[in-house]
Formats: structure tokens, sequence, C-alpha cells
């Protein structure tokens, strides 16, 4: 018997609709029959795996095609065929218009049946395929925002891609302005969870005495201040994503009750006796190391809850490549806010790999936009004379540029390279992932090539 779509069969006539039955189950698919519109209602509502139905015209208390209406309005993607004794052309328009696919006649041409049948189901798997290719590639445009070519980039995106179609529950570490939050959020738009709240909060940002109620709710006269019931962060996310970033600033004792929400999907809100059921999944981050996370911040049973999958960023130093193509990106979107043209200069780029960037990501976002907003030339070329004030001075040294067996071109060469290598060799794709046109692209090519 085929695994997918099951078929409904809708006829008051019990002799005819058993018939139909043994028929298409020989054909091989899985068929409900109901004897009433009330009847096919509830299969309907009890089995959603009903994809086609075969109704008959003329029934009592509700006809086929109110029953059609009332089915497809259920189920728009439901495909209805009408059953009629009476084939007349203004029987079928009037069957169409009210959403049937085709009808059949009685006495029913077994041979006119299974071709119509295999015609409608292999319609609605064709359907079925495009729609899930439809999702997958949504699922990878939610990554698409995260402007990375380097290979450590490139593998944590694809575990993050594969345990986003999962409800595990995810530790991303990495230090701060790595851009963990945006990957949480990639994270949650890729997965099932989608149409549903993304709630944000920063453990280490909520008042000690408040973290809790924040976080589950209260209820009316709980303590001074509270006046009506609050449902919290978590229920206000229920069926979606909570993001509690620094989750090791989080308090021990809260730490308790977090642990029983992940175990019992479930919580308790202040001042409450009940316990409030909820669906979410949460996405934690954290900028200190895993072994200080683990038994010093967070208790060991909370810490294997939440790193069901772990995600490790890179900080930016360690990703040069990343550096240039994340430069270029903050230039060309700063050039279409301005509406100026906003270049860098290799003195600039050669600043830029040989820093270290204590704020990663976030920092060089801020130094391209701070040199920009102090210049109205345009074009503009921002150099290594525009950035340098800008830089942590701490963090400089005299010998703060490209290391010397690295060069300039051996990086840009090798974010070429990785860019193809993620775009199947696309010049075009590979040129707005670098964040440059293709012209320049083909350009650089044949420069390396020569």
């Amino acid at each position: 018997m085929k695994s997918g779509p099951a078929i409904l069969v809708v006829d008051d006539d019990a002799s005819l609709a058993a018939t139909l039955r043994d028929f298409l189950s020989r054909e091989g698919y899985q068929v409900e029959v109901a004897q009433s519109g009330a009847e096919a209602l509830a299969i309907q509502a009890a089995n959603s795996r009903i994809s086609l139905a075969l109704i008959d015209l003329i029934m009592p208390v509700m006809d086929g095609l109110t029953l059609t209406e009332e089915l497809r309005r259920r189920d728009p993607d439901l495909a209805v065929v009408i059953m009629t004794g009476y084939g007349t052309i203004e029987t079928a328009i009037e069957a169409i218009k009210k959403g049937a696919e085709d009808y059949l006649t009685k006495p029913f041409d077994y041979v006119a049946v299974r071709k119509k049948i295999a015609r409608l189901m292999e319609v609605m798997e064709l359907r079925e395929r495009v729609a899930q290719l439809e999702g997958n590639l949504e699922r990878q445009e939610c990554f698409e925002n995260i402007i990375a070519v380097s290979t450590a980039m490139e593998r944590v995106l694809e575990r993050a891609r594969l345990a986003a179609a999962t409800d595990a529950s995810i530790l991303i570490v990495g230090e701060t302005g790595t851009g963990k939050e945006m990957l949480a959020r990639a994270i949650h738009q890729a997965s099932p969870r989608a149409r549903m709240p993304f709630v944000a909060v920063n453990s280490g940002a909520l008042p000690r005495e408040l973290v809790e109620s924040e976080l589950f709710g209260f209820r009316r006269g709980a303590f001074t201040g509270a006046y009506t019931d609050a449902p919290g962060i978590f229920s206000a996310a229920s069926g979606g994503t909570v993001f509690l970033d620094e989750i090791g600033e989080m308090p021990k004792d809260v730490q308790v009750k977090l642990l029983r929400v992940l175990q019992e999907g479930e919580l308790r809100p202040v001042g409450s006796t009940k316990a409030v059921h909820v669906d979410v999944r949460v996405v934690s981050a954290t900028n200190r190391p895993l072994n200080e996370l683990r038994g010093a911040a967070l208790r060991e049973d909370l810490y294997f809850r939440i790193a069901t999958v772990v995600l490790q960023v890179a900080p930016l130093r360690s990703r040069p490549e990343d550096i240039l193509v994340l430069a270029q990106h903050f230039s060309a979107r700063l050039s279409r806010r301005y509406g100026r043209e906003i270049s860098l200069a290799r003195s600039a780029l050669e600043l830029l790999l040989g820093y270290p960037f204590p704020g990663n990501v976030r920092e060089l976002e801020s130094l391209i936009e701070s040199a920009s907003a102090v210049s109205a030339d345009n074009p503009q070329s921002i150099t290594d004379k525009d950035l340098r004030p800008l830089l942590s001075h701490a963090e400089l040294s005299p010998a703060s540029s490209i290391p010397a067996l690295v060069s300039m071109e051996q990086v840009e060469r090798l974010t070429i390279q990785q860019a193809l290598r993620m775009a199947d060799g696309n010049r075009t794709k590979a040129a707005s992932l670098l964040g440059i046109s293709r012209d320049t692209l083909y350009r650089k090519l044949r420069q390396y090539q020569g």
C-alpha cells in the first residue's frame, strides 16, 4: 500500500462506497469511507493525510457541493472529484466553481477512474515536492544575511542548518560581537517554528530580583506592584523560540526552574500554585569558554539540557577572509544608505587584516560606519589614516600589519576560491557573496590566473 496521501470516499450508498474503496485499495491507495457530510468532516479532522476526496453529488442533509465547500474551507489544498449520475456540463461547471478538480459519472468506468486518480495523485506529489524544495530554499536563505566565506564559518552554518530542522536545544559559544543573536535568529527562521515568536533576552541584563518573574511571569498580588497577571517571556514565546543570551549570568536558583521548563515543558508563574504548559525551543549563547560555563557558571544538569548542539563561532581575527568580505559588505551597504560611493583602500584593508578586533564583527561595522559618517566625499576611499585613530590603541602594536608570511593577495585569492566553492562555481553568486561586482570578480580572476 502506498504511503503518503490518503483518499476519502463519501457516498450515502454503502454498497457503492465499499466497491470503490476495494478498487482503490487494490490500486495501492489508503482509503477512508464516509456515508454523510458530517462523517466526512469528522474523518478529515482526524486524518491530516486526506489529500483527495471523491464526493457523491446527491446526498441527504448535506449535498456534495456544500460538503466540497466546507472541506476545502478547512483544507484549501484538498483535491475534490464529484461523483454523479447526472453527467451534464452544467453539473461539471458548478462542481468546478465550488472547487472540484474533476468529476466522475455513474456507473463508473473504472479505467477512467484509475487514470483520473493517478493523474491527481501525481499532481499532488509534484506539489509536495515543490513545497519541500521551496522550504529547503527558504531555510537556506535564512542564513544568507550572515556574511562569511571562511571554512570555519561554513562549518558552523552547515551545522546550524541541520540543527534548525530539529527541535534540539542549541548553545552558541563565541566572543562578544561575533553575531550570536543573528545566528540564533537565522536558526529560528529556518526551523518549523519560523511563523511563531522569537523572543530574545539578555540573562545578564535582567535585575536579579526580577529574573524569575520576567522569564516565567507572575500572578496578580505576587509582590508589590503586581497589579495584573503577566505571562512572562516563555509564555509569550509559546510555539516559538526563546533566545537566552549570556546564559552563564543566570542566577542558580532560576536555573533550577529553567531546567524544569526544559524537562517537563511546564512552568509555574511567580505567585501561582498551578503549572502552565509551554512549548518553546531554547537557543542559548555565552561568551565564556565551555570549561568555565559547565559547572562553574551553570548547573551541570542544565548545561546538558541546553547544549544538545554546540555551535562555536570563531573570533573575527582568526578569519581574515571574512574580514575582507565583511568590510566590503559594510562599505557597499553604507554606499546605498548615503547615496555615494564608499570603498576601502588597500592600506585600510591591510590595517584591518592586522588588527585583532576585540569587538569582532560589531567593531568592524562600527569602524567603517564611523569613517564614513565624517566624510561627504563622493567617491570616498577610506584609508588607513582614516581608520587608525578609531582603533583601540591598546590592541595596536608597531608591527600591527599583515603577517609577513600571509600577503594581501594570498588572503584575497583564498577568499575568492572559497566563495566560488560555496557558490558551486557560479560566478555571479560568488560575486554577491564577496560584495563585489561580477566585472570586478572576473578582473581579479584574470589577475590571479595570469
